[in-house]
């Protein structure tokens, strides 16, 4: 059955049901500064935090951990845990904030994560999970999702991945959000696990039909708005990581998509612009201009002057005062800009530029 294409909820309005468009959750990726920077490229893709861990959200830190801006939303919070207490104690603090879903990482390959039991490690304790989603569902009082790899170490086979999925959607999850690989627990390093093990969309696929009334999500490899529709058509989400992160502008065209009125995508300067402001004031907050400049380091992916982009924000002096730093922002973008319009007069902007 056709579904329409990237469709989303509108902003600040949870997604019961349907195809919907997502960033990944990704380690010192999907910060703050990043989301806030997504959100002036695309109000109508789901974002998600960073992983954060029951560990950490229980020390005295937690409440600024969890903070969101009211630009973010939708936006979902992922949790690393394997204690269902603990969990439901950081879902319940979750509860007084503008997240749309909770989701439990059980995908996540690293050494760290799994010598806590969490994280891909949990596939292997399907019992566990579901104590884990329930938990969490009775605390937050709304939507809990899981974020999961199609099997692991001694747990490879289709057969596994259907007992999995079938004993935590018994425990409520609202949806599964497939990386569409296995992982390899022993011998593999994190990003190993993102390119050896061979991807089988076929597996996703073919867990919708066992569970036709349960909404499954792909990820995984996913480059380009044009892919993500092809699996619209049969599944009931995309969600797209290292490509967020490579080339941002990839989202500018997701709006004029969804949108019922015509909504024009967002230039790079625009986007800058609307950046500036947070910029601004995290900079007086104190925040390191390092962690606010990264988010924009692969605005022009793909693009002429990409090369020259990069290498003006590394000349951003980061000492110097917050107003010169702007300053030394907008310089950059006018300069980039230039090369960029030149090279659209000579009809290379089109062709040559990622959106």
């Amino acid at each position: 059955m056709h579904r329409p294409a990237l469709v989303s909820a509108p902003r600040g309005i949870p997604q019961v049901v349907g195809p919907r468009l997502s960033v990944a959750p990704m380690m010192n990726v999907t910060d703050r500064h990043f989301r806030v920077l997504m959100r002036g490229i695309t109000t109508r893709t789901w974002l998600y935090t960073e992983m954060l861990t029951t560990a950490s959200l229980l020390q005295d830190r937690g409440p600024a951990l969890l903070q969101v801006e009211p630009v973010e939303p939708p936006l979902v919070l992922q949790l690393g845990g394997d204690d269902p207490s603990a969990l439901a104690r950081c879902a319940t603090m979750a509860r007084r904030r503008a997240y749309a879903e909770l989701n439990l990482n059980v995908g996540c390959p690293s050494a760290s994560v799994r010598s806590g039991g969490f994280g891909a490690a949990l596939m292997l304790r399907p019992a566990r999970v579901a104590d884990c989603v329930r938990a969490m569902s009775d605390a937050f009082g709304a939507r809990v999702t899981v974020k999961h790899r199609l099997g692991v170490d001694g747990r490879e086979s289709f057969q596994s991945l259907i007992d999995f999925v079938g004993a935590v959607a018994a425990a409520g999850a609202a949806r599964f959000i497939v990386h569409a690989r296995v992982a390899r627990l022993s011998g593999l390093s994190p990003r190993q696990n993102r390119q050896v093990p061979p991807l089988r969309p076929d597996w996703v696929h073919a867990l919708k039909g066992w569970f036709p009334h349960v909404p499954i999500e792909i990820n995984g490899e996913i480059r380009s708005l044009a892919q993500a529709e092809r699996y619209l058509h049969q599944l009931d989400g995309v969600m797209i990581g290292r490509a967020a992160r490579e080339a941002p502008m990839l989202f500018a065209d997701v709006d004029s998509r969804v949108s019922p009125e015509r909504v024009e995508p967002p230039t790079r300067r625009q986007v800058v612009r609307r950046y500036r402001s947070w910029l601004s004031r995290e900079l007086v907050a104190g925040t390191s201009p390092l962690l606010l400049l990264r988010p924009l380091q692969h605005l022009y992916s793909g693009c002429p002057g990409a090369r020259r982009w990069r290498r003006a924000l590394a000349r951003i002096d980061r000492h110097s005062p917050g107003d010169t730093i702007v300053r030394q922002l907008d310089d950059a973008i006018d300069e980039v800009e230039r090369l960029h319009a030149t090279a659209r007069s000579h009809r290379l902007g089109e062709t040559v530029c990622v959106r």
